[in-house]
């Protein structure tokens, strides 16, 4: 109900705080008989870990994951598995004086206002630390699909600020601390030593006054939680499908063959797509305020910002 669940068949479920004892998650649905052991998790995991670089956090946490349930003698029995984390780096004390102050562009502001109090120490619930747990559930299936359909799944940055980074080979992306399809980061590395030093993500960070916010960089939505302010949503639309111009393709018998598509169509989809998109987004703001008010119907907002 709370947004904590992500999936139906393949259900997990995210816990801990980010300076909390531990951090983990139970995933539901698993299929039974697959071989699944931590060190078919680790791997993911490590690749996430903070401490890795100077580019990242210091927060030198292991990541090392257990299982505790949900596999015997090797293999997934089709009960939940859950996946424990423990943190190991905490400094609550850094975040001694944001128990009563807001951090603008972080959650601290939405999740006081929807839940009435909230976890300060390093954001909490709405820390990048609780993604580890996600990649642990995400190594699970990746092993399933992998082993049922072949399924393989590749990530690398492509943009890193304004800097486009060019695709080369997917065999450099192990190789650097940026995920990078490319031999050389040294352009990077530049780049990230003078962000670091700068010290200035302020552009984006939306500050807040007695009188509300002084901006909307984030859309209206911190931490996945609204703030009152208007909800700006973009959206893209692909080039029209249905085209006069022949286009080569396949019948059912797999014989190749050409295709017109004949008829009355859009030139431009886009061009109708903004009622749509009201209405999409109308449909998952409606279902998300009934969520609300069936957990957190009865939190008053102690504080009365304007949006």
């Amino acid at each position: 109900m709370s947004g904590n669940t992500f999936g139906q068949l393949f259900a997990v479920t995210n816990f801990g705080e980010s300076h909390g004892p531990a951090i983990g998650c139970v995933i539901d649905g698993c299929p039974p008989g697959m071989e699944l052991s931590e060190a078919d998790i680790q791997g993911d995991l490590d690749r996430r870990r903070p401490g890795t670089s100077r580019h990242v956090t210091q927060r030198n946490e292991p990541d090392a994951v257990q299982i505790l349930s949900g596999v015997f003698e090797g293999r997934t029995t089709g009960t939940p598995i859950a996946l424990l984390i423990h943190n190991t780096d905490q400094r609550s004390k850094d975040y001694g004086n944001l128990l009563d102050t807001f951090r603008p562009g972080h959650a601290d502001f939405t999740y006081f206002q929807k839940y009435g109090l909230r976890d300060p120490r390093g954001g909490g619930r709405s820390s990048a630390r609780m993604t580890a747990p996600m990649v642990a559930a995400g190594a699970v299936a990746k092993k399933w699909l992998f082993a049922q359909y072949g399924t393989v799944f590749r990530g690398c940055m492509t943009q890193l600020g304004e800097m486009p980074v060019a695709f080369e080979s997917w065999e450099h992306v192990p190789h650097n601390p940026f995920f990078a399809p490319v031999a050389n980061v040294d352009a990077l590395e530049a780049y990230m030593d003078a962000l670091r030093k700068s010290g200035d993500g302020s552009t984006h960070g939306d500050s807040l006054t007695p009188s509300g916010f002084a901006s909307n960089n984030a859309g209206g939505v911190l931490g996945g939680i609204s703030t009152g302010q208007d909800l700006e949503v973009s959206i893209a639309i692909k080039p029209t499908s249905s085209i006069l111009t022949p286009r080569e393709s396949v019948d059912r018998a797999g014989q190749a063959t050409q295709v017109v598509t004949k008829g009355r169509h859009d030139p431009c989809v886009g061009i109708r797509a903004t009622p749509i998109a009201e209405a999409m987004l109308a449909l998952v703001v409606m279902e998300h305020a009934l969520q609300h008010r069936a957990q957190c119907g009865d939190v008053q907002p102690t504080l009365h910002i304007p949006g």
